[in-house]
């Protein structure tokens, strides 16, 4: 986390300011709009919203604005660049003050704006609870994970009027992190209509922050939600928004990245869900993250550091990265090899016994951890002996928790550990882990993978233990044992090759799924596009 004190200026403020034809694009959307009288921008900057106003002389015949701006500095610039306008109000206010002054006032029949992106923290305790309180008024939690854009969408979607309209430059995140669960529950509730402009490009070169183009819709009919994808913020130059292509939104906590798909392909995968033939991963086995060493650089050691402090005792073997795991099957040989060839493959589980009866050697280890400072962060800090690791024990299998090309999911032969670099898997009571496993590599799975996890900076896709359990595998019970092991070390092979994944994905598709379960063979073809999509369009943002 970065301190406050370590912050910038312009982290702190939020401040990243928008690109002219950005601005210029958002407000030709709305300037042909007759029925549009008042227009809000709620966190002016240097006044490029208002500017782009003018220009579109959208001023006219009574129509007038309302600029707010918390910066004096930046409040100067903006009067300077719009001039005596009298039809631009100006405001050097905060505007979660402005809010609670006016919230019950006024209304906006349009809402421009790139809304601060602050972090929770770095507020003043005033505008804390002000956030919270817009929230908690929407019925929806305040939390520390919160930024700043959140309160402000609120807020203004609350402003709108009858048939208001709402153009907001804010984080791609709102589609899929937990955090926004709610906020993403009160858009759809409150709008009636909703286009996403995607980029595959960074919009603000200077900070890896993808961002979106969000436009809402209150009253008239309702017509639902799109997502458009842009190359780049040059593209918004020849777009024009169709009337169509809105799918309808579901009134219930969901990602939006589902709206990448089409309707056919977002059809299959509501069909999916009902179907008996398949179940959760959740159904199937205990998923817990891995082991949190609070200082993995520290716990997980060479070959060379055991010999050197004579570990041999307090190690236990460990696949500790994506690079680790290199196959489906995890041997003790293939720990070896990782071991031998200078890999972290050494997870240190000190005993719990007096330190005074701790080898010389080990004593010397603890200390050299102290000297450097290895035990000073919260995780080990908190604990009653920061060099005593809590949680360990061996799991059947592990799930690789950021994956890039395609998820891995390990079968543990060699009573490993992990760190939170992987997920532990502890399956049922009576379930046959290779059956598991097996049923997992398929392109429905992987599909569902994509769309279950979130996507973040340099195209690499993360799924936390509550998302992987939401991943829906086909039911293998009816396909004889031997033909799973014989299918699981097929797909082993491949993985242990390096080759393409979908040489596995279409062994088992076509021999699992089609032969053995009967699957309509579309089914398994519209399911690979689904991934193949999104696995695209994460990986083009790397």
């Amino acid at each position: 986390m970065i301190l406050k004190e370590d912050s910038t200026k312009q982290k702190l403020r939020g401040a990243y300011y928008t690109p002219v034809r950005v601005a210029e694009k958002m407000v030709e959307f709305f300037q042909n709009d007759a029925s549009i009288r008042t227009i809000l921008e709620p966190s002016c900057g240097n006044g490029v919203f208002a500017e782009m106003v003018l220009k579109k002389q959208m001023l006219q015949h009574g129509c007038r604005m309302t600029a707010i701006e918390i910066e004096a500095l930046e409040v100067r610039k903006a009067a300077e660049k719009l001039g005596a306008c009298a039809d631009i109000q100006l405001l050097a206010m905060d505007f979660f003050e402005y809010y609670q002054q006016q919230k019950d006032k006024v209304r906006f029949d349009l809402i421009l704006g790139n809304p601060p992106y602050i972090r929770y923290q770095y507020l003043e305790e005033r505008q804390r609870a002000e956030m919270s309180q817009i929230l908690t008024e929407h019925g929806m939690k305040a939390n520390k994970l919160i930024n700043t854009w959140v309160g402000f969408l609120v807020a203004c979607v609350h402003l709108l009027g009858e048939t208001g309209k709402i153009a907001f430059v804010i984080p791609a995140e709102i589609l899929q992190v937990a955090y926004a669960e709610e906020l993403r529950l009160f858009l759809t509730k409150n709008l009636t209509a909703i286009t996403l402009l995607t980029f595959e490009e960074l919009v603000f070169p200077d900070i890896e922050q993808e961002i979106i183009i969000f436009i809402g819709e209150k009253g008239g009919r309702q017509r639902g939600m799109r997502i458009v994808e842009l190359q780049s913020p040059q593209d918004l130059d020849t777009l024009q928004l169709p009337e169509d292509g809105f799918q309808n939104l579901n009134h219930v906590h969901e990602k939006w990245t589902k709206y990448f798909m089409n309707r056919e392909e977002n059809s299959l995968i509501a069909q999916i869900r009902t179907d008996s033939r398949f179940q959760k991963m959740s159904d199937t086995a205990l998923i817990n993250i891995g082991i949190t060493t609070g200082n993995n650089k520290y716990f997980s050691v060479t070959q060379k550091a055991v010999r050197e402090y004579e570990l041999y005792d307090v190690v236990r073997p460990l696949i500790g990265r994506s690079s680790h795991a290199g196959s489906v099957y995890f041997y003790k040989e293939d720990w070896s090899v990782n071991a031998e060839n200078g890999k972290a493959a050494y997870l240190i589980d000190f005993p719990d016994v007096p330190l005074e009866a701790y080898p010389k050697k080990h004593r010397s280890y603890i200390k050299k951890g102290e000297k450097n400072k290895e035990h000073a962060g919260y995780k080990c800090r908190i604990r009653e002996r920061w060099y005593r690791v809590p949680s360990i024990w061996v799991p059947d299998a592990f799930f690789l928790r950021r994956n890039n090309l395609y998820p891995k999911f390990v079968l543990n032969c060699c009573e490993a550990v992990s760190t939170d670099t992987m997920h532990r898997i502890q399956f049922y009571e009576g379930v046959e882990p290779e059956r598991i496993v097996l049923s997992y590599y398929n392109s429905i799975s992987f599909a569902f993978t994509e769309l279950c996890g979130r996507s973040y900076g340099g195209g690499v896709l993360e799924i936390l233990p509550g998302e992987l359990g939401n991943v829906v595998l086909p039911v293998l019970d009816a396909i004889p044992i031997e033909t799973i092991r014989t299918t699981l070390h097929q797909v082993d092979e491949i993985v242990r090759q390096k080759a393409e994944i979908e040489k596995a994905l279409d062994l088992v598709d076509t021999q699992i799924l089609v032969k053995g379960l009967g699957l309509d063979a579309d089914i398994c073809i519209t399911a690979r596009n689904i991934w193949k999509k999104m696995q695209l369009r994460r990986l083009r943002r790397g």
